[in-house]
C-alpha cells in the first residue's frame, strides 16, 4: 500500500514523544557557538533530530560533511535538496579542531548524498576521519556514511581510515524502500554492511518505524543485517519534519520498542538502541570497539 502524505487525520503525539530541552544552557550554547564559528554542518540541526537538546547539553553533536544540501530528495529526511555547493577542502580540518575544542572523547561524522561528484565525496570523507585522527589522536570515532552507489572502491577509501564505527542506514524495511528512501536500494544498503563487516571494522545500522512497515518486516530486516554482518542496531520513531513530508502511519509504544531491542540482542546483534526518540547516532560512543 502506498503510504500517504495527504488523505490521513493528523495524528496526535502521544506523551512518550516530548523532547527534551537543553539539559545545561552553557554546553548547548558553546557547541552552538563552535559550530557557527567554524562555519560547520550538523545533522542536529539539519535533520531536526529530537535529541539535540540532551547531546548539545552534554557537549557532543553530530557533524554533517559536504555541505548541507543533499542530490537525494528522501521522502522521510528534513536534509535540504538541490544542487550542492562546491567542496570546501578545509572542512576536513575544520572538524577535527572543533572537535578539539569540544574535547570530544567520541566523535560521529555524517554526510548528505553527494551523487554529483565522481567519488560521491569519499575523497572528503578519507580526509576528513585522518584529520581528526591526526588532531584528536585519543579521540574514537564513528561515521555514518551514504552507499556510494554500491561501489566497493569508494567504500574501501573510508575503510581504510580505520574509523572505530562505520555506519550505513538501512531506514526502512525492503517493501518500503523505494517509496521512503529514492535513488536507494535496499539490497545495495546491504551490501555496504556486509563489505563493512568483511574488513574487520564494528558495521552499524538502522530503521525508522512508524511508516507502515509489519512486524515480520522488521524481523526480516534484522535477520537480514545479521547475514551481512551488522553487529549494532538502532530503531526508532519516523518524525514527521514538515507536511511535505510522508506521515506517520503509526507511534510505536514503548514497550514495543523494548521487545524489539530484546528480539535483536537475542539473534546476536552486540548492542540494540531502541526507543522512540533513539536516533543514528544516540549512545554511539557505547558501540565503539
Amino acid at each position: 500500500m502506498e503510504i500517504s502524505t495527504s488523505q490521513q487525520t493528523k495524528r496526535t503525539k502521544p506523551d512518550w514523544l516530548k523532547i527534551q530541552l537543553p539539559s545545561t544552557e552553557s554546553e548547548y550554547a558553546q557547541v552552538k557557538k563552535i559550530v557557527k564559528e567554524h562555519q560547520l554542518h550538523t545533522i542536529c540541526e539539519s535533520g531536526k533530530c529530537p535529541n539535540v537538546g540532551e547531546c548539545w547539553g552534554a557537549g557532543t553533536a553530530t557533524f554533517m560533511i559536504l555541505g548541507d544540501i543533499c542530490t537525494r530528495a528522501c521522502r522521510f529526511c528534513a536534509v535540504k535538496t538541490g544542487k550542492p555547493e562546491a567542496i570546501d577542502w578545509n572542512e576536513p580540518e575544520k572538524v577535527a579542531q572543533s572537535i578539539q575544542l569540544m574535547q570530544l572523547k567520541h566523535a560521529v561524522i555524517t554526510s548528505v548524498d553527494r551523487d554529483d561528484l565522481p567519488d560521491g565525496g569519499a575523497a572528503v570523507w578519507a580526509a576528513t576521519i585522518k584529520a581528526i585522527k591526526t588532531t584528536n589522536p585519543n579521540t574514537t570515532i564513528e561515521v555514518l556514511i551514504p552507499d556510494f552507489k554500491g561501489k566497493e572502491e569508494l567504500i574501501l577509501q573510508v575503510i581504510e581510515q580505520q574509523p572505530n564505527v562505520i555506519s550505513h542506514n538501512m531506514e526502512t524495511v525492503r517493501r518500503l524502500t523505494r517509496q521512503v528512501r529514492r535513488n536507494s536500494d535496499y539490497d545495495r544498503s546491504l551490501s555496504v554492511i556486509k563489505t563493512i563487516a568483511q574488513n574487520n571494522i564494528r558495521p552499524k545500522s538502522g530503521i525508522m518505524l512508524g511508516l507502515g512497515e509489519t512486524e515480520a518486516e522488521i524481523l526480516e530486516t534484522m535477520d537480514d543485517l545479521r547475514r551481512a554482518g551488522c553487529q549494532v542496531m538502532t530503531i526508532g520513531q519516523y518524525l514527521q519534519p514538515t507536511k511535505e513530508h510522508l506521515e506517520v502511519q503509526e507511534f510505536i509504544t514503548p514497550e514495543t520498542f523494548k521487545k524489539y531491542e530484546q528480539i535483536g540482542l537475542e539473534k546476536g546483534f552486540l548492542f540494540v538502541e531502541s526507543g522512540a526518540l533513539v536516533r543514528s547516532s544516540y549512545h554511539a560512543e557505547k558501540h565503539v570497539l
